[in-house]
């Protein structure tokens, strides 16, 4: 083929065809095809053009078996639903295209020990070089839950003791802040809305709540379950307003807060003057509530490059950093708490 003209349709482009068109060894074409930084801008330009011009397409598995990597790390998890699984993901992504990795999104339907191996051997086949479990269920607890050996794991959002590297976000100290903030307002209490009963963050920040009332020397009072959804924050909210004792709450999320606005506005309790509302998250909206609600800040983007970090560590043998990591959180004071109103 002579340099200038495009190849016929209809047959395969190979890397020589390219080399030929752009007036280059085949080395440099694969070096381009790559990225390799040793590679003169016009030589590049060159053979990108010729590329271009051919309909050329990288084999990009080949490459990967020669290299031994395939530049694309698998992530495992229950639901995107989820303001922290769905935020934690975006995170993921973005930090591993920082590094030259796409990822590969794997959903299992219900959490059990079958799901989550066919979840591994669909990545698998997919062939990936590593992978980040979203659990946020009490399932890596079961010690009969065994996951592949030699895969490279990190674990987000779990207990997974020392048996697999963990990230999260420091759970605990975000409910301490919460409830200490309210306790520091002159609240006699603090009354919870939880999450799911399988949720490792729900369970933390429910223990946090109990501890920090009981070090406190404070009255614990009953749970309200809620699901994480705003609707089951209103459901919550309609059985608190029962309560008169109830001056300050503590919501396991910002949405199920937001449904606890909702349900004291509707029976005429106002927030703050009345009842105080802490949630949990800072979602981007938390700020336009009514009132703007003081909340925990998670810091999602944080939890997803240490997720990466992690796993890129293992997938290039350098030195492992703690087995669990804790991501801090921070009090963002807004306008739904308030000392409470004297009589």
């Amino acid at each position: 083929m002579t340099p200038g003209r495009t190849r016929r349709p209809g047959r395969g482009v190979s890397m020589a065809d390219v080399a030929r068109l752009a007036g280059v060894s085949s080395q440099t074409v694969s070096r381009v095809s790559t990225g390799h930084p040793g590679v003169v801008e016009s030589t590049r330009l060159q053979v990108l053009t010729a590329m271009q011009q051919l309909g050329y397409r990288p084999n990009s598995a080949a490459r990967a078996l020669k290299r031994g990597e395939f530049r694309t790390l698998g992530v495992i998890l229950f639901t995107l639903a989820t303001t922290g699984n769905s935020r934690t993901v975006e995170a993921i992504a973005g930090y591993a295209a920082k590094e030259g990795y796409a990822i590969t999104l794997i959903p299992v339907a219900v959490p059990t020990q079958d799901g989550v191996l066919g979840a591994f051997s669909r990545l698998g086949e997919l062939a990936v070089d590593g992978i980040i479990v979203i659990m946020e269920v009490h399932l890596l607890d079961a010690a009969n839950l065994n996951l592949p050996p030699g895969v490279q794991v990190v674990v987000v959002d779990s207990d997974a003791g020392d048996r697999y590297p963990v990230v999260d976000t420091d759970q605990a100290d975000g409910a301490r802040q919460a409830v200490r903030h309210l306790l520091e307002l002159g609240h006699e209490t603090v009354w919870h809305v939880t999450g799911p009963a399988e949720s490792f963050a729900s369970e933390r920040r429910t223990q946090a709540w109990r501890r920090t009332l009981l070090e406190a020397g404070r009255a614990v009072p009953p749970v309200q379950r809620g699901d994480w959804s705003a609707e089951s924050g209103y459901r919550a909210g309609l059985a608190l307003v029962a309560e008169p004792e109830c001056t300050a709450v503590f919501a396991a999320n910002d949405q199920m807060a937001l449904g606890l606005l909702r349900a004291f506005h509707e029976r005429g309790r106002t927030v703050p003057q009345d009842v105080s509302i802490v949630g949990f998250d800072d979602i981007p909206d938390a700020g336009s509530f009514i009132p703007p609600l003081t909340t925990v800040h998670q810091d999602f983007a944080e939890v997803g490059r240490r997720c990466v970090q992690g796993l890129l560590r293992q997938i290039r043998n350098e030195p492992e950093g703690p087995g669990t990591v804790l991501v801090p959180t921070r009090l963002v004071l807004r306008a739904s708490t308030a000392p409470p109103r004297r009589a």
